[in-house]
């Protein structure tokens, strides 16, 4: 199982510096990969009365592949993933680009998860529309890999049209793996059908037998192995290094191939503070 990190948007997105603190010192303590967290837009309470969503105009983020093209060039081997990118309230092709772009430059090391998101308001701001968002993920996801791997494209679907157009460069030498943050059936099943992973948003237990068994169950109708679809599990830290030790484990137990710690909420004030933890964690994990 590979252990990797949530760069705490929410904590450390407004100091650039951190950024490259950050991700040179989780690569020195030997995990393998930073988890990005995206969201465009905050909602403003004061116009949207009774926002109860988990962020608002004033938390920060950092856009995911920006600060990935600037992580590829001040670490050597860390895998860089969007965990998750909000894909339907992005133009498809453009995002095909960018993600091509951190690849390229990174030597291969991006990891694309994707979702639909929960917030109306910044698929407004955006110009996309919220309540299509899953089927339309699907058309992208395929229009996705057709130009990373095409040198030119003819796609007729109900939501794209590209007529002989192509992306230059393509990404580094392996496909780009596409992952999917998934939290309903519907979500689990287009996992199993089409994606090389996925983010599961529980912890281990019986919900997550019951929505790894819709995801196995879409990869075999879909003619897949389910074996090959990867699963990512997520620990929180809170402030107590036995109880996420216990954690790591038993995501292991239950066959996630990839895992990441994330230290948000905490009451962990700086970078150092972040990445002390980290430290803990990761000789409590064995890393290094």
């Amino acid at each position: 199982m590979r252990i990797g990190v949530v760069f705490p948007q929410t904590e450390l997105g407004g100091d650039p510096g951190a950024v490259r603190a950050y991700g040179q010192r989780v690569e020195e303590l030997g995990f393998a990969h930073v988890l990005a967290y995206d969201h465009v837009v905050g909602a403003d309470p004061d116009v949207h009365r009774g926002w109860s969503g988990p962020y608002d105009i004033d938390t920060t983020f950092h856009e995911p592949l920006v600060m990935f093209g600037y992580l590829a060039a001040v670490t050597a081997k860390l895998e860089l993933v969007t965990g998750v990118i909000i894909l339907p309230q992005r133009q498809t092709a453009l995002v095909a680009k960018q993600a091509a772009e951190v690849d390229l430059l990174s030597g291969g090391r991006l990891r694309f998860g994707v979702g639909v998101g929960w917030n109306a308001v910044e698929y407004e701001a955006l110009g996309e529309q919220f309540t299509n968002r899953g089927r339309r993920s699907e058309e992208q996801m395929e229009l996705l890999r057709l130009l990373w791997t095409q040198r030119t494209v003819t796609f007729d679907g109900r939501y794209h049209q590209v007529t002989g157009a192509g992306i230059a460069p393509l990404p580094a030498q392996r496909p780009i793996p596409l992952w999917i943050g998934a939290a309903s059936a519907p979500g689990y099943a287009r996992a199993g059908r089409l994606a090389d992973g996925w983010f599961p948003m529980m912890r281990p237990g019986p919900a997550l037998d019951e929505a790894r068994a819709v995801v196995d169950a879409a990869a075999r109708d879909a003619g897949r192995n389910p074996s090959h679809v990867g699963m990512e599990g997520r620990v929180t830290w809170q402030r107590d290094i036995e109880r996420v030790t216990a954690e790591i484990g038993e995501w292991a137990e239950h066959g996630a191939t990839h895992l990441s710690v994330n230290t948000m909420g905490a009451g962990l004030r700086s970078v150092d503070d972040h990445l002390a933890v980290l430290e803990s964690v990761a000789v409590g994990a064995g890393l290094g």
